[in-house]
This record gives C-alpha cells, sequence and structure tokens, in this order.
C-alpha cells in the first residue's frame, strides 16, 4: 500500500463521556496527536456518546478541559454522535437494502448460557439462531415492543465484499481482514441507533480520518471495520494499534476501576510535564513516528 502524503495525515481522539480521562486516554490523545503534528497534518476530537443514558454532558466538559490542559488543540467544531443519528440510521438503511441486516431477539444471557456457542476474541460468539427467522416472525417479534439487536450477517457481507480484504496497521503490517472471527456482530439496538461498531466506521469516514490510532484491545474490532467498510464504499483508512498503558497491578487503566483521573491529577499539583514522565515510565510513548 501506499502511505498518504505527509499534508494528508489525519487522527482522531475519541472519547465516550461516561467518567473523566484517566492516564491511559492521555497516552492515546498525545499518541494520535503528536502523529498528526509531526506529519503536518489534523487532529480531530470526536465525542462518542450515543448511549445517552450513560453519558454526561459534565464529562463532556471536562475531556476539553483535560485535553486542553495537556497542551492539545483541535479543529473545530467537534463532532458529537448523539448529534448525527441520521448517519448512522443511513447506513442501516443501506446494510438492510443489502439484505445483510437481521434482528435478534436473544438476551446476552441467553447468547452466554449457549453450551455450543463458540468462542471469539471478544467472548462467546452470537450462534445466529434468529438468522433463520422468517420475515413474517421477525415482524410479529419486532411489533411486540421488546427489545431486539440489528446484527450484521457477516457471511453474506463476506460473500458480497469478496475474499481479498486487507488492512494495514503500523505495528502488525498487511493484515488479512478475517470479520468472521467476532461472529453476526450488533450493528444497533431498538433504543440506541448505532453500535460501536458502526458508528465508529461511519465517524471515521465522513469525517475524513486517515490513520486510525487506538490501543490494541481494538485491534480485533478492525477486522469488522473493514468489512463494514468494503459493503458500504467507504474509504479504507490506515491503522496503528498502540500498547496499553498498565498500572501498578499490571492491568490496564479503565474507568470500571476507578483509575486515577487526569482531573484529580491536575488538583493534587501534578503537571502535564508530569503526565508525560509517568506515561514513558510506563513504557509508552508521546512521540512515536509516523
Amino acid at each position: 500500500m501506499i502511505a498518504p502524503s505527509p499534508g494528508s495525515v489525519v487522527t482522531r481522539f475519541a472519547p465516550s463521556p461516561t467518567g473523566g480521562l484517566h492516564l491511559g486516554h492521555a497516552f492515546s490523545a498525545l499518541h494520535a496527536y503528536h502523529l498528526a503534528k509531526q506529519a503536518g497534518g489534523r487532529f480531530l476530537l470526536r465525542i462518542e456518546d450515543i448511549d445517552q443514558s450513560r453519558c454526561h454532558p459534565a464529562f463532556i466538559t471536562n475531556i476539553l478541559e483535560d485535553l486542553a490542559w495537556l497542551g492539545l488543540d483541535w479543529e473545530t467544531p467537534v463532532r458529537r454522535q448523539s448529534e448525527h443519528f441520521d448517519d448512522y440510521r443511513a447506513a442501516l438503511a443501506r446494510l438492510d437494502a443489502l439484505g445483510l441486516i437481521y434482528p435478534c431477539f436473544c438476551s446476552r444471557k441467553d447468547i452466554t448460557r449457549s453450551a455450543d456457542a463458540p468462542h471469539g476474541p471478544e467472548g462467546p460468539l452470537y450462534s445466529g439462531s434468529c438468522r433463520s427467522l422468517s420475515p413474517d416472525a421477525r415482524a410479529a417479534r419486532m411489533a411486540n415492543g421488546g427489545p431486539y439487536a440489528l446484527r450484521l450477517d457477516v457471511t453474506k457481507a463476506r460473500n458480497l465484499a469478496g475474499p481479498d480484504l486487507w488492512f494495514e496497521d503500523a505495528l502488525q503490517g498487511l493484515t488479512r481482514a478475517a470479520p468472521e472471527s467476532l461472529g453476526d456482530v450488533v450493528l444497533a439496538r431498538r433504543d440506541t441507533p448505532a453500535s460501536y461498531h458502526l458508528a465508529v466506521t461511519v465517524d471515521d469516514a465522513l469525517q475524513g480520518v486517515t490513520l486510525v490510532t487506538r490501543g490494541t484491545d481494538l485491534f480485533h474490532a478492525t477486522h469488522i471495520h473493514r468489512l463494514l467498510q468494503a459493503v458500504l464504499g467507504l474509504p479504507v483508512p490506515r491503522y496503528h494499534h498502540h500498547a496499553l498503558l498498565l498500572n501498578a497491578d499490571g492491568k490496564r487503566f479503565a474507568k470500571r476501576d476507578k483509575a486515577m483521573t487526569l482531573r484529580d491529577m491536575r488538583a493534587s499539583g501534578r503537571t502535564p510535564v508530569d503526565i508525560r514522565r509517568e506515561i514513558l515510565a510506563r513504557g509508552g510513548t508521546v512521540f512515536t513516528a509516523c
């Protein structure tokens, strides 16, 4: 593959406003920022607030303040996913017209309890039991008003896209996409217009992102994103899946573990220079060349 010219490098940082930013977020944001700036490119900020039940406006304010404190600047306006539901609905409509999505009425517990469910990199794979429901049965169950998800028929999508499906990662090199490893992933739910997989793929294309930087924990998700790009006719960015920072217990920083936030660090008197030094001390780098 031919790498984009330096001026065409566009990276992004896309946090969810479900809590404060922690050291792992700082590393990811600085990583994307410096890759763009070193190439003379552009750095974008996106707020991934699809899940309105967990997102809060106060966290958005905190995110902007924390990133500015770190010394980052970004283009405006900032894209907020909650303001672009029509973009995701249009993508779903296109996939539906291609016959690539179907409603699934199985709960997460149903899938987890399935004794014969194969496992993928993210846990139990969906068995596809709702894939064979007739159109009438699907319509009747959807009309009942119960919860359901819209899943991607990976086999059909892969047949449409063809076998020659690749993406380029800065560390792993040219990689053949294997979207079947994640099974028929959820693309939307009855009360949520898009899942992470659909929203991030559409957003990166609409924002002109040419270099997606994110942690290695999302490397497998890229296989599905590459398939969605193929069937939706979207451009294919390059990727840089960087290593994750680990805390003192050897675990990655996570909101659910109540990792110390950048806001707490600021209040304790630490400086942006201190943050960069701690990232480097934990094996990260904020000046990785593109």
